[in-house]
């Protein structure tokens, strides 16, 4: 609110920056303070809970709570967030419009990833669709009208299946439940027939697969990214996707684990083809913004991967690669955004010797691409290993299919990012206008730092992240397992 309240852009500026700074900074020591909570014995599924009675008609409460996945999302988000507003800094048009939408974005986000009512989840997921259409309406560039408005209509039909499967698991629990619920704790003890837990599994795992732009609901990702402005592309990569990865196993998965067992096979061929056919168009692309909204498609389909396996390793590294790809992708997105801002062109054979002209630019994009194909002591490493061993402990010719898939994914992988480094950042200087050019400022600086920051302590201590999560993945595992014993 503190944004509304003032004029000055500067003002402005600092306040959205230092509420960016206080969220990371609570964020980190709720992190830490959960840990503690456990390592002194506290075993309830969520903690820090609370709930208030919103509209008792509907039972619908404002519920909330965390576990270690949900904290994950939220340091993500914090990070993502205050990166977002520094690479913003240079922004001169309705200043206070801008960093509103953005703080308001951020809000739909952290409130979705703490509900634990399945109506105010929703309600937070559609918050923050109005912003990004406004954002890249505005702010963006190229077509940025049509591309705001596919954005906004493909979200929009995702957001109408999640309402619809959860509008069922509500009715549906006012007959096999106590009463009826929202409550995601309360609806994961009652036992759903298999023939519902089908419908509304397929129901939500699609909707909220929109969001993380699985194959073939991903087509808003591409010109999404390319037409929205720098901060826009960094969230919605970012943080926006992961609110589908998240959905898809918070809501479909582990509500519905006797369907999960039965028609997972379903998202396990749509992973794989979302991999490959997304690092396959990522090797045709040009425009460095299009090749990574293609790639973050092919890395997002491992997400959806290692939920769909079922195994704990699988969404354990899942739940890493959510983290993992949000800050790689933020920096890669920030690392494009500059360039683009100094050369006015996002061709990569327009550019070259940005190494040489730009060093710290150079420097993130390249650390972007070594995170993205893969690259050990960078978060990619750990993340995308994890799901491919979860995925191998898969058995049947089926899985393992699937598996290989997905690692041979990494060649191409290799190959669209050693091109793009080399065409775009390695060799000569292509144009005389851009030996001017001016390395990152100081907030354009702190941005890239703090994400690489990320990926290189994830990379290297990936053991903190594993230790938040372990326990939540688990829980899911387990039940997934009792459900095929009892089968």
């Amino acid at each position: 609110m503190g944004i509304l309240l003032v004029k000055k852009d500067y003002t402005i500026k600092l306040i959205a920056l230092g509420g960016g700074i206080l969220q990371l900074s609570f964020s980190v020591w709720l992190t830490l303070y959960y840990l503690a909570r456990r390592n002194l014995g506290d075993a309830g599924d969520m903690l820090f809970q609370n709930s208030i009675q919103w509209f008792a008609p509907l039972h619908i409460h404002f519920s909330w709570g965390v576990d270690g996945i949900s904290l994950a999302m939220i340091l993500l988000t914090a990070i993502v967030v205050v990166a977002g507003i520094l690479v913003s800094w240079r922004i001169e048009k309705q200043v206070k419009e801008f960093f509103f939408l953005i703080v308001l974005l951020s809000l739909g986000a952290y409130g979705f990833f703490i509900s634990t009512d399945l109506f105010m989840m929703f309600f937070f997921l559609e918050l923050a669709v109005i912003p990004k259409y406004l954002l890249i309406g505005i702010w963006g560039s190229g077509k940025k009208e049509y591309s705001a408005m596919k954005l906004a209509i493909m979200l929009m039909a995702g957001s109408a299946l999640v309402f619809l499967g959860i509008l069922g698991l509500y009715v549906a629990s006012g007959i096999y439940g106590n009463a009826p619920t929202w409550n995601i704790h309360e609806l994961s003890l009652i036992q759903f027939p298999i023939e519902l837990q089908r419908i509304f599994y397929i129901l939500t795992f699609i909707g909220f697969g929109v969001f993380t732009a699985m194959f073939p609901f991903h087509t808003w990702a591409p010109d999404g990214h390319s037409s929205a402005p720098t901060a826009a592309s960094m969230f919605l990569a970012g943080i926006s996707m992961k609110l589908g990865g998240y959905g898809c196993l918070r809501v479909a998965t582990y509500l519905m684990p006797g369907a999960a067992q039965e028609l997972s096979w379903i998202f396990i061929i749509l992973a794989s083809i979302a991999i490959i056919y997304g690092a396959f168009a990522t090797m045709m692309q040009k425009d460095l913004k299009y090749m990574n909204a293609y790639s973050s498609v092919s890395h997002c389909g491992f997400v959806i991967l290692g939920i769909a396996m079922l195994t704990r390793a699988g969404i354990m590294g899942a739940v890493m690669q959510m983290v993992s790809h949000g800050i790689m992708t933020a920096l890669f997105f920030a690392a494009i955004g500059m360039i683009y801002d100094r050369a006015h062109t996002r061709q990569a054979n327009e550019l070259g010797g940005m190494l040489k002209q730009v060093p710290f630019i150079g420097t993130a994009f390249i650390i972007a691409g070594l995170c993205s194909l893969g690259l050990p002591g960078f978060s990619g490493f750990v993340s995308e290993m994890t799901i491919f061993v979860g995925s191998w402990e898969r058995t049947g010719i089926f899985y393992r299919v699937a598996t290989i898939l997905a690692c041979a994914s990494i060649v191409v992988t290799a190959v669209y990012i050693l091109r793009a480094i080399g065409l775009a950042i390695w060799g000569t200087i292509k144009n005389k206008e851009y030996e001017h050019f001016k390395d990152a400022s100081w907030s354009e600086r702190s941005a890239a730092i703090l994400l690489i920051a990320g990926i290189v302590f994830i990379g290297i201590f990936p053991f903190w992240l594993i230790h938040l999560i372990e326990k939540d993945t688990f829980s899911i595992f387990n039940k997934l397992i009792s459900v095929a014993v009892a089968n």
